[in-house]
């Protein structure tokens, strides 16, 4: 496997990145099983691994950090605060109160003394930034944390936490993790050309957008079940958004088949090969899906194939809206009234 740069840190990962929002109750709750997907990955040369507090409550911490014994320094591992990790209001957020202690906590389920790369889950919108940024740099300084990063920051986010960074001599975020399929395109308007100006790497989630790009819901196939990792909204398939990408899929399922490749070969494939993208978090729940992502790093994708791409999506488009990670606060009705 060819190995990227992570932005200007020197660090060298696979454009396949194992996510393991899967491993635990939320998915795979057979911790033997997900150990032997973890395995099976680094056996492939996947050397990048990114989770988070808040899955499954913690437990996909403590499944990866069992996997990884005896192979710890031979994986840039990740992971990311921000989430509600209980009702207390005080246990979530970016707040240094709670980052410093939900560090603490992530260290013992990962079973490490570091962390590679600790992210903020979400921009907190009632909060400097310089907050975060400030209790982050100390735990770099501790040596508890080597890098840090931002997920689902906007392009006017990335700037605002690099500018603080330069101005108040604080750590700065090396990466960025958004959200970025065939389907959901939106960050190539401006996320992806502000990581780039800014040399970050670029850890993109959901390179099948969900399920939608992995052949599992055609025309013919019965309603999507939803779950806390599957909200509704986004599998309502009698919604007109939904409908069009049903559309959509079918005609990239051709495509696929007409340039030799599987429909999951292609989605990868499409993320991976944007110059503004370092890898792709993939999530599998069993040990097929994963055989199924391993080839896609190997596809290049043809000018024709990418241009055919673009008259089904155009670039910069979301197709439905509830697939993006932006905007959630900002365009509620509430916050666009006038007298807020």
């Amino acid at each position: 496997m060819d190995y990227r740069p992570l932005g200007r840190t020197g660090v060298m990962v696979s454009p396949l990145c194992l996510g393991a929002m899967m491993f635990g109750p939320w998915g795979n709750d057979d911790r033997a099983d997900s150990t032997r997907i973890i395995h099976r990955a680094l056996d492939a040369g996947i050397n990048f691994v990114d989770t988070a507090d808040v899955y499954s409550a913690g437990v996909s911490e403590e499944i990866v950090g069992q996997a990884l014994e005896g192979r710890r320094d031979d994986v840039f591992l990740a992971t990311k605060f921000f989430m509600p990790m209980s009702e207390d209001p005080n246990q979530r957020g970016g707040s240094r109160r709670w980052i410093i202690r939900e560090v603490e906590n992530s260290l013992r389920r990962l079973n490490t003394d570091y962390i590679d790369l600790y992210q903020v889950h979400r921009p907190s919108l009632d909060m400097d930034v310089e907050e975060t940024l400030g209790a982050l740099t100390d735990l770099v300084r501790q040596g508890k944390v080597r890098y840090i990063g931002s997920s689902s920051y906007s392009g006017s986010q990335i700037v605002e936490a690099q500018w603080a960074s330069r101005q108040r001599n604080l750590e700065r975020f090396v990466t960025e993790q958004p959200p970025y399929s065939i389907l959901v395109r939106g960050i190539e308007e401006d996320v992806l050309p502000t990581t780039q100006r800014h040399g970050m790497g670029t850890l993109t989630y959901a390179p099948l957008s969900g399920g939608w790009l992995s052949g599992r819901w055609r025309k013919d196939s019965p309603p999507a079940p939803t779950s806390a990792a599957r909200p509704s909204a986004r599998f309502d398939m009698s919604s007109p958004a939904n409908q069009r990408k049903l559309d959509i899929v079918e005609q990239l399922a051709l495509l696929a088949e007409q340039a030799g490749l599987t429909l999951i070969e292609l989605a990868i494939a499409f993320v991976i090969n944007h110059p503004g993208v370092t890898a792709a978090i993939v999530g599998p729940r069993t040990m097929e899906q994963l055989e199924s992502y391993l080839s896609a790093p190997d596809v290049s994708l043809s000018a024709d194939v990418l241009d055919r791409i673009d008259e089904l999506v155009a670039p910069g488009v979301t197709i439905n809206p509830d697939d993006n990670s932006y905007g959630m606060h900002e365009l509620t009705a509430v916050a666009l009234r006038r007298g807020r």
